[in-house]
């Protein structure tokens, strides 16, 4: 379990005294499999992992901290390194699994459910998570980029019925503090967007990144705002994590996790628990658990429908309510993700 989050006064010390500025961390972060396997005193030769991946490996040094030495079989060194067996093609595994392409109606956005439309804001994460949906989308060509964005900006104005904004990627607080406060001024002036919400993965993955500036812009927004962090085992939590999410909380915003149910990582009841209750505990309430979304490169990472409904029944009958998230598969062309009973 993750020690309990330090005063205000401490969370300024670390700040000022000991904190390297979370660009320098990105810069410093393990590119190399082979490097990054050295340094955990892994014998490469145990894991049948690859150079070749058409989606390069990029793992913060704050995550890998996080990881047991000597353990190939780490849960956070498994959703980062690629394997082999991303070459393989599988039936029934694609590009683009969740229909991204075919909810574009102006460049940067998809609108894909009713009240809510997104913006991609960058294609740039923190970490190269190895089962992730988009690592085959065209970023380049279609994120929300100062130059490209208003056409995604003059849609939002034109339906009234969009109340929530979301901004996703990649991770839209890769974008410095600047950058997204341009953002937010752009949507300042239409009237129906209620709530903001942010999915992002660095409050856990490079914590440090949740800075004063960050902070400020999160303060000074004019709508309810929701924060969703992205942790699939309970090692993701730290103490610089907890003190970033108590960080959060104190900019009133809501903060929620959400996980992948990924096989040999956390598809079992113990696992999955432990990371419910850390969450919680951390300061992010469970949210929902995905289903494997099928991208192609990420088979070895699906679990059964039947197992996960046997997985949810155990987390019901051991935790709280609020602590068990909503099970669900999101699904081309659904109009809303699809529970999973």
């Amino acid at each position: 379990m993750i020690p309990r989050p330090t005063s205000n006064q401490a969370i300024q010390h670390v700040a000022l005294e000991r904190r390297e500025h979370w660009r320098q961390q990105l810069r410093d972060g393990w590119r190399s499999p082979e490097a990054l396997l050295e340094h955990l005193q892994i014998d490469p030769n145990q894991i049948d992992y690859t150079l070749e991946s058409l989606f390069p490996m990029r793992v913060p040094r704050a995550f890998s901290d996080r990881m047991q030495p000597g353990n190939p079989n780490d849960p956070l060194l498994r959703q980062v390194l690629p394997l082999k067996l991303e070459h393989k093609r599988i039936a029934g595994f694609s590009s683009d699994p969740v229909g991204d392409m075919q909810n574009r109606p102006a460049r940067g956005l998809l609108h894909k459910y009713h009240g809510r439309a997104l913006l991609i804001t960058t294609g740039a994460c923190a970490i190269h998570c190895r089962y992730c949906f988009r690592r085959e989308f065209p970023y380049a060509a279609e994120h929300a980029s100062p130059a490209h964005r208003q056409d995604a900006i003059d849609y939002i104005a034109k339906h009234s019925d969009i109340r929530e904004v979301i901004l996703s990627g990649g991770d839209p607080w890769m974008l410095g503090n600047e950058r997204l406060h341009e953002l937010t001024e752009a949507l300042g002036p239409i009237p129906h967007i209620q709530r903001l919400r942010i999915h992002t993965r660095m409050p856990i993955t490079l914590p440090d990144r949740v800075d004063q500036g960050l902070l400020d812009w999160l303060n000074a927004l004019p709508w309810q705002t929701i924060v969703v962090v992205h942790a699939n085992h309970a090692n993701e939590f730290d103490l610089n994590v907890a003190n970033a999410l108590k960080r959060l909380q104190q900019t009133d915003a809501t903060v929620f996790n959400q996980a992948v149910l990924l096989a040999d990582i956390n598809d079992d009841a113990d696992a999955l628990c432990e990371l419910m209750e850390t969450s919680f505990k951390a300061g992010a309430i469970p949210y929902y658990l995905h289903l494997l979304d099928r991208v192609h490169g990420s088979a070895h990472f699906d679990v059964e429908e039947q197992q996960a409904l046997e997985l949810m029944q155990q987390l019901r009958q051991r935790l709280s309510g609020y602590l068990v998230p909503r099970l669900v598969r999101e699904q081309a062309g659904a109009a809303y993700k699809l529970p999973v009973f």
